[in-house]
């Protein structure tokens, strides 16, 4: 199966209360930028749609000045 087909099984999002199924896929150092509550599962960090944007606003000024960097 294909990673885009909707009858495989996503994992749930790691944010502690939501069951949503994950979209992306962080490394878990980055994701605890944004949650502090998250377990000790692995070293990736599935979210849902809604806790990927919550990220992306928290961290945005961050991104760009790293991006800036080069």
């Amino acid at each position: 199966m294909s990673p885009d087909d909707p009858l495989e099984a996503q994992e749930p999002c790691i944010v502690p209360g939501c069951a949503a199924p994950s979209v992306r896929h962080l490394a878990l150092a980055e994701a605890r930028k944004a949650f502090d509550r998250l377990p000790e599962k692995g070293r990736r960090a599935p979210l849902c749609r809604d806790h990927y944007r919550e990220w992306k606003k928290a961290t945005k000024e961050a991104r760009k000045l790293d991006r800036l960097g080069w």
